[in-house]
């Protein structure tokens, strides 16, 4: 598994910023925000694949920056909290009139993943 940064910088910010962070936190296995618009992934895609993938959401004026980057950080002033992908706890079709909010809590089986320390 690697890990890639992500960064952008939108020309109009309320045009697609929560759809286009809704696409970060699905494409990889596990993320973190350290920055309002700068991300860490843990992911096995390329990161063609994860740009291809973002940049349908992004305008001619917007910026993206997609790069593998070691586990090692130099932090001020914010942390690095890594977060694993959401997974839906059961299945809610089509036709229910079923409205899971928030989603039950699966069992925790994995360990938590653990705070950056600033160097």
């Amino acid at each position: 598994m690697r890990t890639l940064i992500i960064s952008y910088d939108l020309a109009n910010p309320n045009r697609n910023r929560h759809v286009l962070a809704q696409e970060i936190m699905a494409a990889g296995h596990s993320w973190a925000r350290p920055l309002d618009q700068t991300w860490y992934m843990k992911t096995d895609e390329r990161e063609e694949t994860i740009e291809a993938r973002l940049s349908t959401l992004l305008t001619a004026d917007d910026g993206l920056l997609i790069q593998e980057v070691q586990d090692d950080a130099v932090l001020t002033n914010t942390a690095l909290r890594w977060f694993r992908q959401r997974r839906a706890a059961f299945e809610i079709t089509d036709d229910s009139n079923v409205v899971a909010f928030p989603a039950p809590v699966e069992p925790n089986t994995q360990p938590e993943l653990p705070l950056a320390t600033a160097c």
